[in-house]
């Protein structure tokens, strides 16, 4: 037995030598690998009835027994955990720092091809050569792209669970698998005493030949593949904080089962003003304030609710901003950090509220300095919170997926065509608009607005850009 472990697990997946790594496993005389105990399909291997005493039956039912029986197995047993693996025994794994993670990975491509051949002929392992059958794959690039994101997922998820448990994993690639002194280095990570001199012969590679040999329209393969951007040359970077679900500021009608979740500077008032309306009340009557537990029980006691969300565009939005949180003193305005901007990040703003001096140039050039600041507010290089008044839509949304995401997202441009809509979805034949926003003070954006100004808000706002396709303002 291992003092710091109770059990171990392989996370692998089809086709990347999981089958010859359990077989060296299972060379070790107090190690035992005992296959796919959590497959869906079948129990450890195809047409067994039980593992470690566990039927199939009884892992459905409950999977956390099955953990247990490996637990209290003889000497130190695991099993191999693929992607689409029982996943109520995931997380427990992966928080287990008394399970053991060994982590198998081969080149994708290799590994697809591998399937595809696999598929082709029915033969997932080979014990003899003289029975080896022979076929070609057919690269597929949209079944190919399918298959590397999930894989990735899944890789990004294991990296993600041991970096906030502080584990570590033994990581083995495909080459390895022939190397013994590696097979030895896991027996060491696992604490056994034991070593091999030799391999498991019996498992025999399949596919030995290049990749040409092995893919029929290997050319095809060449040229889908040139296109995958291996180093993420076309990500838009995001370091900006996860936010919460900001259940508190949800608001539901009154009498309809319509839930608002709102997002900060984007349309609010109006659309609350719209909801009472809606109800024939008023805004106070709004139901507010809710928390987790009230809102789930708001929600099932209106089992047909919908729920929406409406975005603005990134320069109105964060002109709104600057104007009601930063520039003017207003009841929505954050004084400590006003002040910190004009100490700290130098924003050319006056030390009160503009009076009749602040011109147009100035709102201008203050503007192009708050959108600087938001830049780097939201790639994390200042000291001040990146609030929701100004932080990315995109963030704000995933956010509440935490919770729960909104039926429908709509543009500010588009209420006129779709509110009308949403009130059907409830019930409610309204065709009233929403009030038009309250200007902004004391300048508008479109006074100000120019080829430079579209430059920096699209530099800040570069996600929501991209993921709800904004175009320049104007």
């Amino acid at each position: 037995m291992s003092k710091r472990f109770d059990y171990f697990v392989v996370f692998a997946e089809m086709r990347t030598g999981s089958n010859f790594l359990e077989a060296n496993i299972n060379s070790f005389p107090a190690l035992s690998c005992l296959g796919e105990a959590f497959n869906p399909h079948f129990i450890g291997y195809p047409n067994r009835e039980d593992c470690l005493g566990v039927s199939e039956e009884a892992r459905n039912h409950e999977p956390q027994v099955l953990i247990e029986a490996f637990k209290a197995s003889q000497g130190l047993a695991g099993f191999r955990f693929f992607h689409d693996h029982e996943p109520r025994v995931l997380e427990t794994i992966l928080n287990d720092p008394r399970c053991a993670k060994i982590i198998l990975t081969r080149n994708p491509v290799e590994s697809y091809v591998s399937w595809k051949i696999a598929q082709e002929t029915g033969q997932w392992k080979l014990t003899n050569v003289a029975k080896r059958k022979d076929a070609k794959a057919t690269f597929d690039t949209k079944e190919f792209n399918t298959h590397l994101e999930a894989l990735q997922a899944f890789q990004l998820r294991l990296m993600k669970a041991l970096q906030t448990t502080g584990q570590t994993a033994f990581y083995v690639a495909y080459e390895d698998l022939q190397d013994v002194d590696v097979m030895n280095g896991l027996a060491a990570y696992l604490e056994q005493p034991d070593r091999l001199e030799r391999l498991d012969r019996n498992l025999k590679r399949q596919n030995p030949e290049p990749l040409s040999e092995k893919v029929e329209n290997f050319e095809e393969m060449e040229a889908a593949l040139a296109k995958t951007d291996h180093f993420g040359l076309g990500r838009t970077p995001n370091f900006e904080a996860r936010r919460g679900a900001a259940v508190p500021s949800y608001v539901a009608c009154a009498k309809a089962p319509l839930l608002f979740l709102p997002v900060r500077s984007a349309p609010e008032d109006e659309i609350l003003a719209w909801m009472a309306g809606l109800d024939g009340v008023s805004e106070a009557e709004l139901q507010s304030s809710f928390s987790q537990k009230t809102l789930r029980q708001w929600m099932r006691s209106h089992t047909e609710h919908r729920s929406f969300s409406v975005v603005r565009h990134p320069a109105l939005r964060a002109h709104k901003a600057f104007c009601d949180r930063i520039l003017n003193k207003g009841p929505k305005g954050y004084p400590e950090i006003r002040r910190t901007l004009r100490r700290v990040h130098k924003l050319p703003i006056p030390k009160e509220a503009p009076d009749a001096s602040w011109s147009l140039e100035d709102h201008r050039a203050a503007f192009i300095a708050f959108l600087e600041f938001v830049k780097a507010n939201l790639s994390d290089q200042t000291a001040v919170r990146a609030d929701a008044a100004w932080g990315s839509q995109a963030g704000i949304l995933q956010g509440m997926g935490n919770f729960a995401l909104p039926d429908f997202v709509l543009r500010e441009d588009e209420l006129e065509a779709y509110l009308p809509a949403i009130a059907l979805q409830v019930g409610v034949a309204h065709e009233a608009a929403a009030p038009a926003p309250a200007p902004d003070t004391p300048y508008s954006l479109e006074q100000i607005y120019d080829e430079e100004v579209e430059a920096r808000v699209a530099e800040a706002y570069q996600r929501d850009y991209l993921i709800f396709g904004f175009n320049r303002w104007r």
